[in-house]
């Protein structure tokens, strides 16, 4: 006998479920009209992710995902990538190699691009961005189909170079695979890291926006689709980005393939000593502002995985050589009595919140230091959720430095009642200089994530599911407690480090492989593995023992 014509596919939507008979071969995109789901753009089929171009042949469980999830918000922001380049190929014109356009950065709301010259002289000008973005509105109201083909990576890696995008065809070189998978838009083509959304008609929500030399990609705002308004470029953050950006021209590694080019040619060892060298005089002229402008207190604060404790500790070594003698507080000594902790809205003790610090208390034991006085400094007891007081003394002499590290440390809240004058405020990130080619970029986020996993299986006994599983939340307080606060730092330390990719591959690869495959961690599992295949990895033995790399990977010459 045959197989059926038809199959049954049961679509889950939220609490409630609905099955569908459908013809065997029917696209997912269909299954959602059948459903009356709107704005879906990709969807888990028995739990895989897969696009609504995918045709289902059997029996299955559908779930549909919006742009206003995580999944979604990642298949948006490619999408209206590809859709931004097709329309700046469609206005400007010419032939290949005349120009390209490079997505470079994160930057707020956005993504900050530049308009490189090729063969030809092309003018960035607000008359061509409003030319631009009306003809990503025309093909957003054609609704165009985004096409997925499978091409030879030879032929691809030629055709990019005809383009001038040498480093999209020096990343295809070390693709294993004889094949790689394309999206063509109206007949435009390009490679991206992950799927698309099925057509223009999803991405209805851009702006762009001129920016220094260059221009941003504005996209709405995660978990929703209104667009920021007015636009902000945070004025700190794009000079460190900038800066990196610029240090990594002048090294010759701004992209993947141009890392892998180089641990090739045996150069990794030289990467890890010009990297650890750049990082050191970068700490050392924090130091040297924090001492000419004898400050006595410095409020360290960067969201999860960002080095904070290693950037700490050479911080202090390096204002030891300058004569001071430095004093690490932990602002989580400062936490309320676990019983005055505020509770969030599913009545669990809310820890992010600044309203679980005694900031009284902070505030007047900082400043009967400043004013000469000893002091009894708290140790919280996170066991029984109590400070206790075992007479740890304190004392501050002339060239005595309180180096404190928290979440909220560049909260204003945190420090009402201190003089500005004697407080140095310092943001920490992990801002990757580093991107996968011209228009695909490395997340920031991707890396601090990749860190955390290695760290806590490592030295909490994590597993990388439960790190994946926590990751949200945390991810949920930076948003709330630390990014807002990142334009009142004093100096902004970029703790990226250029070939650390590479070192950590070996030790994130195998925790990764260990993700269940029926487990909801799973699907960014697989993702992060797909992207450290981009990766050639290194040997760390040659990553110093101060390195930041190290707080991770471990090996390390601090007590951490």
């Amino acid at each position: 006998m045959g197989r059926e014509k038809t199959i049954r596919v049961t679509v889950l939507m939220g609490e409630n479920e609905k099955v569908i008979e459908v013809d065997r071969g029917t696209a997912l995109l269909e299954v959602a009209d059948r459903a009356n789901l709107q704005d879906m753009v990709v969807a888990k089929v028995d739990g895989r992710l897969k696009e609504l171009a995918y045709k289902l042949n059997n029996d299955a469980t559908v779930s549909f995902l919006s742009v206003t999830t995580d999944i979604g918000f990642d298949h948006y922001k490619r999408s209206i990538s590809m859709l931004m380049l097709k329309a700046a190929k469609d206005v400007i014109g010419g032939d290949e190699g005349d120009y390209r356009i490079e997505i470079m950065y994160s930057l707020g709301s956005g993504f900050f691009c530049k308009l490189i010259e090729g063969k030809k002289r092309i003018e960035l000008t607000d008359e061509l961005l409003a030319a631009m973005k009306k003809r990503m509105q025309e093909l957003v109201e054609k609704d165009v189909k985004f096409e997925k083909k499978i091409c030879n990576t030879r032929g691809m890696r030629e055709r990019f170079i005809a383009r001038d995008l040498p480093a999209k065809a020096l990343l295809l070189k070390y693709r294993r695979s004889s094949r790689i998978n394309i999206y063509e838009l109206d007949g435009y083509e390009d490679y991206y890291y992950g799927y698309m959304v099925p057509s223009t008609g999803c991405l209805k929500a851009f702006d762009l926006v001129r920016h220094d030399d260059g221009f941003v990609l504005v996209i709405p705002i995660k978990g929703t689709m209104e667009l920021p308004s007015p636009y902000k470029a945070e004025k700190k953050l794009y000079e460190a980005m900038s800066g990196a950006e610029n240090w990594g021209r002048q090294i010759g590694i701004n992209y993947v393939g141009e890392l892998n080019e180089a641990i090739v040619e045996g150069r990794a060892n030289d990467l890890i000593l010009i990297q650890e060298a750049i990082m050191e005089k970068q700490i050392a002229d924090i130091a040297s502002e924090i001492v000419k402008n004898d400050k006595r207190i410095v409020l360290i604060a960067g969201p999860s995985s960002s080095g904070k404790t290693t950037f700490s500790n050479r911080l202090s070594v390096q204002l030891r050589t300058m004569g001071k003698k430095p004093h690490p507080i932990a602002m989580d000594n400062f936490f309320k009595e676990r019983e005055e902790t505020p509770r969030d809205a599913d009545g669990n003790f809310d820890f992010e919140g600044i309203g679980a610090m005694d900031l009284e208390l902070f505030n007047t034991t900082m400043t009967k230091l400043l004013q000469g006085e000893e002091v009894d400094m708290p140790i919280f007891d996170f066991i029984n959720g109590k400070k206790v007081f075992n007479k740890n003394m304190l004392r501050l002499d002339s060239d005595d430095v309180l180096v404190v590290e928290g979440i909220h440390a560049l909260n204003p809240k945190s420090t009402y009642s201190l003089p500005k004058e004697s407080c140095f405020k310092i943001y920490i990130s992990a801002l990757t200089q580093l991107n996968i080619d011209e228009h695909n970029r490395i997340s920031t986020t991707d890396t601090r994530l990749l860190r955390r996993i290695v760290r806590d299986a490592r030295t909490r006994g994590h597993s990388p599911q439960r790190s994946i599983f926590l990751w949200g939340n945390v991810r949920k307080g930076e948003n709330e407690n630390i990014f807002p606060y990142q334009d009142e730092a004093d100096a902004m330390f970029n703790s990226a480090i250029i070939y650390e990719l590479s070192a950590i591959k070996v030790f994130a690869e195998p925790l990764l492989f260990s993700v269940p495959e029926d487990s909801e961690e799973y699907y960014e599992a697989k993702r992060l593995l797909k992207f450290l295949d981009y990766f050639l990895g290194i040997d760390v033995q040659s990553v110093p023992n101060n390195s930041l790399m190290r707080e991770f990977i471990g090996g390390g010459c601090f007590d951490i």
